[in-house]
């Protein structure tokens, strides 16, 4: 014989069905939310799969136009261009970063004329296009501060010189933000954004995206400028440096072992918070899927979720068309 027992408040009436959830639902991702992080290559008709990303390729650049034409159309409006640049093309300082005549930024130029209406974004930092694989100018095994800025605001002017709409400062050096934003602001550049990877942790979940630009740096490591992993506290300072130099939106790096700190900064701080679902992340994701040991679309989902509600205003992920081709069915 069934008890039925009184009970004032029961949470499960608002669970009872689909239309219902929908109604009480707390967070959602949509598409709008999301940037797409894409892997540039040198030529013409090129395209390889990173071997530690299932599903993520590099591409030439119009190959690219064609990714991002079928983004768009699944409503992935937001793109995050990173360069694959061969070993012959680097060197100490970086001198390609700002070369107008180097591929990355011609195709930079050409996806902004065939897409004005998209939000593209790159990435200001060294490494791509250093012989040392480092974020900063290298002397005597030292990572410098303050020369290497420098050459941030070369590259960051020849970026905004191609139309693009955000920068990304990954570098982590002390004042690049200010540093860019004058160099920017001085030379007529005043709408370009900066989205400064403001909480970058010194992660081990960055290694397939290393692969993916065979950037890892030739000796050592970024601890000297990238946070602390066990740190959330020095995530403060970062986020009132950069707002006080002029960022227009605050990153934490990665997302998944710092959901506190996003919500740390969206705590206490006025700016948009953006979270980056890096590589590992997704790696993990594809790798456990590929076994049935989990649902890879159901876990992908949870995964956004979470980061959307920790607190991240926008998110960049390997996930983004995969997520838009998800609501297609």
């Amino acid at each position: 014989m069934s008890q039925q027992h009184t009970f004032v408040r029961r949470p499960r009436r608002n669970r009872k069905s689909e239309v219902i959830r929908s109604m009480v639902e707390e967070t959602r991702v949509t598409t709008d939310d999301l940037i797409f992080p894409l892997f540039l290559l040198d030529g013409k008709n090129q395209q390889t799969e990173v071997a530690s990303m299932p599903g993520i390729f590099r591409r030439s650049a119009d190959l690219m136009l064609k990714e991002i034409e079928e983004c768009m159309k699944l409503g992935i409006r937001a793109f995050d261009v990173f360069p694959a640049v061969e070993d012959q093309w680097k060197d100490k300082e970086a001198t390609r970063s700002y070369d107008p005549n180097f591929f990355y930024l011609k195709a930079l130029r050409e996806i902004k004329k065939q897409f004005p209406e998209a939000c593209i974004m790159t990435d200001v930092a060294m490494d791509p296009y250093s012989s040392d694989g480092h974020d900063g100018l290298v002397r005597d095994g030292k990572i410098l501060n303050d020369e290497t800025l420098d050459i941030l605001g070369k590259m960051a002017l020849a970026q905004a010189e191609t139309g693009i709409d955000i920068l990304g400062p990954s570098d982590m050096m002390d004042g690049r933000v200010g540093y860019i934003r004058k160099v920017l602001d001085e030379n007529g550049f005043t709408d370009v954004s900066i989205m400064s990877y403001c909480a970058k942790y010194a992660s081990g979940f960055y290694n397939p995206f290393r692969d993916a630009l065979d950037s890892a740096p030739k000796f050592g490591d970024k601890k000297t400028y990238q946070m602390n992993p066990a740190n959330r506290r020095e995530a403060l300072i970062e986020a009132q440096l950069d707002e006080a130099e002029g960022a227009d939106f605050l990153m934490v790096k990665p997302a998944l072992a710092y959901l506190d700190v996003i919500r740390l900064l969206r705590d206490n701080a006025t700016l948009p918070i953006t979270a980056y679902n890096v590589s590992g992340e997704y790696s993990m994701v594809k790798a456990a899927a590929q076994r049935g040991w989990l649902d890879g679309e159901r876990v992908m989902k949870e995964t956004l979720l979470s980061i959307k509600r920790a607190g991240a205003d926008v998110i960049l992920t390997y996930f983004a068309k995969e997520f838009a081709q998800s609501l297609k069915h």
